[in-house]
């Protein structure tokens, strides 16, 4: 075997896993198919995870915690995996770039941002259609804003881009948000945001780029227009596990189901983060899955060598 454990993807998760099981003396590969850090090196600013009581920035953060897994002797490669092989003797995770023999696999690929599938989201994408406020908010500047979505990753980016924006319209289908209660108030509180309840995005408005919005009221069913340079998109997420379609027991979504070892369908598939199905996904829940995902993932491997886990 080329490892004893193989972690496809690179978020908070994996990046947790790896450090608990590189720490553990376990010969471990990182693979991702992007940057370490996963939608958590995307997100301008975290405000809720222990140890830092000002917050701290997502790039920042994710950075530190791969510098801390490559220490213990994490290796980390950049590929994208499209196959899981299983067999008695081991597995191989199979990438565009290379196959990996291991005894245990962790997936930790995490999910992507959903799409609105509007007329306009595609041939606007990247003209004014974005999925990332960290990335692409500074091109805004004195312009005014969509945000579709409620949650708290629309909220806190509707946030972010008050830095840049002239104004901020945060788009929701209810009559309240779901964000956390303190993101809440300081979207309430800030002058630049204003909120459009009750409505769906029908179109998104331009042709070189975006010049708009048409939404719809969903209790009235009116219609209306409005004027923006740029439409920011949180509206969900989309697991990051196709390539393990009829490999490991997922949902209706593609989420995938664990035990409470993170343990899926597959004898020596674990999962962990954003990909499985869960109530709460934010980076300490990623990161607590990830060391129960080691732990299960190194008893698995102690066992099949033949020697006790200590």
């Amino acid at each position: 075997m080329d490892y004893d454990v193989v972690i496809v993807g690179g978020g908070p998760g994996g990046l947790t896993a790896g450090l608990y099981c590189a720490r553990g003396a376990l010969k471990t590969l990182l693979v991702e198919r992007l940057l370490p850090g996963g939608q958590a090196a995307t997100t301008h600013w975290i405000d809720n995870y222990p140890g830092f009581p000002e917050g701290v920035s997502g790039p920042e953060l994710t950075m530190a915690m791969k510098e801390q897994a490559e220490r213990f002797g994490l290796e980390i490669i950049t590929d994208d995996i499209v196959d899981l092989e299983t067999a008695k003797e081991g597995m191989t995770v199979v990438g565009k770039g290379g196959h990996y023999t291991c005894h245990a696999v962790i997936i930790a690929s995490g999910a992507t941002v959903a799409q609105l599938g509007v007329p306009g989201e595609d041939s606007l994408r990247g003209k004014g259609v974005s999925y990332c406020a960290t990335c692409d908010g500074a091109f805004f500047r004195n312009e005014d804003l969509v945000v579709i979505g409620g949650g708290d990753a629309a909220v806190e980016e509707g946030l972010f881009l008050t830095k840049f924006a002239k104004t901020v319209r945060i788009i929701h289908r209810r009559n309240r948000l779901r964000a956390a209660k303190v993101i809440q108030e300081r979207a309430f509180g800030n002058e630049k945001i204003s909120f459009v309840w009750d409505s769906v995005v029908e179109e998104i408005l331009g042709e070189q780029q975006v010049e708009g919005v048409r939404v719809k009221n969903v209790k009235t069913g009116d219609l209306s227009e409005i004027k923006c340079a740029g439409v920011f998109v949180y509206v969900g997420n989309v697991p990051n596990s196709q390539f393990l379609k009829g490999k490991v027991e997922m949902d209706g979504k593609g989420f995938i189901l664990t035990n409470n070892g993170m343990e899926t369908s597959q004898k020596g598939v674990f999962a962990c983060g954003d990909v499985r199905k869960k109530a709460l996904r934010q980076v300490i829940t990623a990161c607590g899955e990830g060391a129960a995902a080691s732990f299960s993932a190194q008893q698995f491997v102690e066992e099949k060598k033949g020697t006790a886990y200590a």
